[in-house]
């Protein structure tokens, strides 16, 4: 790959503004063109940050041969048209999370780039943060001895797209959206899981979501609000693995747990980052110098570093060839198996197995 990477952004809404800002300060990254259905829109943002090109039609943008790889900055059920026609026209492809309205939709996405020897890549900024990177370090090296259970938790008091004021109405519409909470939020946190754990395999779901907090009656009746606001779930992984899930845009509840890993020798908490163990027969709870650490590793690997600043940062390096790809296409397409197997245990009311999931799971993807 050239030391440029040419790319195209589709769709100039929040998220594809929020993308291309965090393009601008990458060296070696040049945004060709964008694309969005509202040409005045996309316009101004192409002009705001010297775009050359402006289309409407998403296949114009995919016809330019100038353009290496495309970020898909669209609702969840157009995820997989979009991204399968980009990677079919042979651009590598960079996407909002999650990675599909369906784990149907999401396998077929993971199939196309195997098929076209294209780079897939999901949109998961948390697995870029410093935490992330010192909770890998210390599991990888054996620190926490023989991982057994995992927990992801986290709360919104109100904070509900849309109908407590902020967002549009279709991230809370199954036809856009397919899902709440789960898809949201859920998806950085359980992927962050499966990140650190190496992506054991799913053995066992069992779920329940629930929509149970007021909200303003024009609310709900304009937003036709029909996800969940709250997501719960236990997840049996491979390797013995137990894995807790609660995910909330509204719960009356104070505080969150945030993302905890324990193993036979030690346990992690996330945020606030500590280790926890025992030594010569004393509980003891150790927090680590994150800062210094970071500054130094920027310092001694600089070249490495700089591939790890941020979701862009990598995308943007392995393009170039200067770093593997970390796998986040199969960690989302294994964290679209857990949401939906939530979804699927609480319309059966039991637990399912991962081949229930994907016999059950149906393209939710939008007509183009």
């Amino acid at each position: 790959m050239a030391d440029e990477v040419r790319i195209g952004i589709i769709g100039t809404g929040q998220i594809g503004k929020h993308h291309v800002a965090k393009y601008q300060p990458i060296p070696g990254a040049t945004i060709v063109a964008v694309c969005d259905t509202n040409e005045a829109e996309a316009r101004r943002v192409a002009q705001e940050n010297r775009i050359s090109h402006v289309f409407t039609n998403f296949r114009d943008l995919l016809a330019r041969d100038d353009i290496a790889a495309v970020d898909v900055c669209l609702h969840n059920n157009l995820h997989a048209p979009v991204t399968i026609a980009a990677l079919e026209a042979g651009k590598h492809v960079y996407c909002e999370k999650p990675l599909a309205g369906s784990y149907a939709d999401a396998a077929r996405m993971v199939e196309a780039a195997e098929r076209a020897g294209r780079m897939l890549h999901m949109q998961l900024a948390n697995l870029f943060t410093v935490e992330t990177a010192a909770a890998k370090r210390l599991i990888d090296d054996g620190h926490l001895g023989r991982v057994y259970y995992a927990k992801s938790s986290a709360y919104r008091r109100r904070g509900r797209p849309y109908v407590d004021g902020y967002g549009t109405s279709s991230f809370v519409q199954k036809p856009v959206a397919s899902g709440g909470a789960l898809y949201d939020m859920g998806v950085y946190h359980i992927s962050q899981v499966l990140y650190l754990l190496a992506n054991p395999a799913v053995q066992t779901v069992s779920g329940a979501t629930h929509q149970e907090t007021a909200m303003y009656e024009d609310r709900r009746a304009g937003g036709r609000y029909d996800v969940e606001e709250l997501g719960v779930g236990l997840v049996r992984l491979g390797g013995g693995v137990t894995f807790f899930i609660e995910e909330a845009w509204a719960v009356h509840l104070g505080g969150t747990d945030g993302t905890k890993i324990a193993g036979s020798q030690g346990g992690l908490t996330l945020t606030p980052f500590a280790y926890h163990t025992t030594v010569s027969d004393m509980e003891m709870d150790a927090t680590f110098d994150l800062k210094s650490a970071e500054t130094r590793w920027g310092r001694c690997f600089p070249d490495q570093a700089a591939a790890w600043k941020g979701s862009q940062d990598h995308w943007v390096a392995a393009l170039r060839g200067e770093v593997d790809l970390v796998p986040t296409a199969r960690i989302g397409l294994a964290t679209m198996l857990i949401s939906e197997g939530i979804y699927l245990s609480q319309r059966l009311g039991r637990e399912v197995a991962p081949d229930e999931v994907r016999r059950n799971s149906a393209s939710t993807a939008l007509a183009l």
